[in-house]
């Protein structure tokens, strides 16, 4: 027979790995997009201040991502 508290323990451990595993995709956005808004910059020096704004909001909205996948985890359990 399976003790309770072991399958708490076990829950426990799936939400943090679900969340573990929902942030690796915002962590791919963020890093592509930074590296696409540096290589636009050394580029294009001059439009440095355009592509900065864009991509804080860009970062902004791939951060959602992950607040949503910690979220998630703890509605689901």
């Amino acid at each position: 027979m399976v003790d309770v508290t072991t399958l708490a323990e076990v829950t426990g451990n799936i939400g943090t790995v679900g969340y573990g595993l929902a942030a690796i995709g915002p962590g791919i956005g963020l890093g592509i997009l930074i590296g696409k808004t540096i290589e636009g910059m050394a580029r294009q020096p001059e439009v440095a201040g355009q592509l900065r704004a864009t991509m804080f909001i860009g970062v902004a909205f791939v951060e959602v991502l992950a607040l949503l996948g910690l979220v998630a985890g703890f509605i689901i359990q």
